[in-house]
């Protein structure tokens, strides 16, 4: 296996992981009536996943660093595979918290297994692309779950259609055990350039570029959650659509996002080879936090379904330029420890979306409109263009530009 098939089968497990992830937010109606939930039962539903996925990112990290993303990555796709299964034989509430929140802590592995095999497997120059190659997939995957669940709830229950996700899960899970490796035939030459001394673990986590890296993917996630829950049903409510137009609006913001990964992550690789070189993380994630901000202020104005879409579309976009950076940032100060710093600063994040997942129907229900929610999400995106000028100094102050900061092999 060459580096190209690792970044293209982490490219389809992205997709399998969105779509597994956003496709309750189509089934949200169906389950609601069969299993006579409100909109608050369904909020903690949502939150949940989320916080399961939270607690278990810096343990998924640890495993992948410590055994290897190979076995890492399979046991939790084929774990998660069969929740997504088991979600379809739910008959509780309590139940379905209890399932979705176990398919968060199986999910919680995907991203920090990858981070760790693109640090096996790839030179710094080339995190970029390959982080917004993989992000791109979740939000087509995410993107692709609106229009197929709709298909599926169309001609089968929901409860099957959730059985016939789990399959693709399965056979990645087969696929991956059988052909990767944990690392290339030929090691990769590290270029260590830290001028401090190499931080262990523990201490890599309560550094200060973690702490400001963790609460830019925080603002981060308040807006990429909400575009994977809320978006499509208060779509569906504020605009009175139906399932299957409001499912179409639902996936252009998730479309939009996909092409913004694509482009952040070539800006970041240019700009690491360019002499801008301590900017190729910083200026695509400060650009797109802007933009982000521009666009949840515009749904506060938002009075059609264009227009709100319109503005979807905006803040998705400008959010999704940030992810790139972010998990480059992250492989850069990271090194032997890649997973176990993904995996805290994707913990903050998800932390972020349990609270989002809640926030919405709560602030929407307390001040009878969804915009301040997003006047909160706004500002919490400018809170992030100032982490990022704190992150890139203190890049530069460990050592002479992007580049592994802590322990190497």
């Amino acid at each position: 296996m060459n580096r190209y098939l690792v970044v293209a089968g982490l490219f389809v497990l992205s997709l399998i992981t969105y779509i597994d992830r956003a496709a309750i937010a189509s089934a949200k109606d169906a389950m609601s009536g069969d299993l006579g939930l409100t909109n608050q039962s369904m909020g903690a539903v949502f939150s949940s996943f989320a916080l399961g996925y939270a607690l278990a990112q810096i343990p998924s990290g640890w495993l992948a660093d410590r055994f290897g993303p190979r076995l890492l990555l399979t046991a939790v796709v084929v774990l998660w595979s069969a929740l997504t299964g088991m979600t379809g034989l739910v008959t509780t509430l309590t139940v379905l918290l209890v399932v979705r929140f176990l398919f968060g802590v199986a999910e919680a592995g995907a991203f920090p297994g990858a981070a760790r095999a693109f640090y096996n497997w790839l030179p710094s120059g080339e995190h970029g692309r390959a982080n917004g190659i993989i992000f791109a997939g979740s939000r087509l995957g995410a993107a692709a779950a609106f229009p197929l669940m709709a298909w599926l709830l169309e001609r089968w229950s929901w409860r099957t259609a959730f059985y016939l996700l789990a399959v693709p899960g399965l056979l990645w899970g087969i696929a991956w055990f059988l052909m990767f490796r944990d690392h290339p035939g030929q090691p990769l030459p590290r270029a260590d350039k830290a001028a401090a001394p190499p931080l262990d673990l523990g201490k890599a986590i309560r550094a200060p570029f973690m702490l400001y890296t963790m609460l830019q993917y925080f603002a981060a996630n308040f807006t990429t959650f909400l575009t994977l829950s809320w978006m499509l049903p208060y779509l569906k409510a504020e605009y009175n659509l139906s399932t299957s137009a409001a499912a179409y609006y639902a996936t252009l913001p998730l479309l939009f996002g996909a092409t913004a990964q694509w482009a952040a992550g070539t800006i970041v690789d240019k700009l690491y080879t360019s002499r801008f070189k301590s900017w190729s993380r910083a200026s695509p994630a400060i650009f797109g936090f802007t933009l982000s901000t521009a666009g949840m202020i515009a749904l506060c104005f938002a009075d059609t379904p264009i227009s709100a879409v319109a503005s979807f579309v905006l803040a998705s976009y400008g959010v999704e330029m940030t992810i790139s950076p972010s998990w480059s940032y992250c492989l850069d100060m990271g090194g032997i420890h890649s997973g176990a710093l993904t995996g805290a600063m994707n913990m903050m994040g998800n932390f972020s979306s349990f609270l989002s997942a809640n926030a919405f129907p709560f602030l929407q229900n307390l001040t009878g409109s969804a915009d301040s929610y997003f006047l909160m999400t706004a500002a919490l995106n400018l809170v992030a263009v100032f982490c990022w000028t704190r992150m890139r100094r203190l890049a530069l102050t460990s050592h002479a530009g992007p580049g592994p900061a802590v322990a190497q092999p």
